[in-house]
């Protein structure tokens, strides 16, 4: 089995990693961790005014914040993965997060995405969007979304 989980470091990873802990994995199994960098540039920004931005050292800061919550995840599955021989890997990409996820499952022939839910309400679904949402719409495979426990 191919899993992609997709992580941005929020409290539903370590929910996520349990679920995965959860599964019947086996010798030769395969686990693919992402996290998906969005570097869209903010609305605000008046492109006929001739400022584009340098987004030199904001790419910086987002690629070692995303290889920092990979290596986390990767400590998260390590003792799992070797005792189930499960190879692991990890990589950073830059995009929309719901297509990224969804081009890199199609890419890899993944059996399984794994994402965490980050529980928005109705309103915020709308104003933020859900990434979760558009995967599960979009996926080539089975889509696992794993929510924590309710706010308040």
């Amino acid at each position: 089995m191919k899993i992609l989980f997709a992580t941005d470091g929020g409290k539903q990873c370590d929910a996520a990693v349990e679920s995965i802990h959860r599964l019947a994995l086996s010798e030769g199994d395969e686990i693919k961790v992402i996290s998906v960098v969005d570097m869209a540039l903010p609305m605000t920004i008046d492109i006929y005014g001739g400022f584009l931005p340098d987004t030199t050292e904001f790419e910086k800061t987002a690629r070692e914040n995303a290889a920092k919550i990979l290596a986390d995840t990767l400590d998260k599955l390590k003792a799992y993965s070797e005792m189930k021989k499960v190879a692991v890997s990890s990589e950073v990409l830059f995009g929309s997060p719901d297509s990224r996820i969804v081009e890199t499952a199609e890419e890899w022939h993944a059996d399984l995405i794994v994402v965490g839910s980050h529980g928005y309400n109705r309103w915020e679904r709308l104003l933020l969007g859900s990434v979760s949402d558009s995967v599960v719409h979009h996926a080539p495979c089975s889509v696992l979304v794993v929510r924590t426990a309710p706010k308040g």
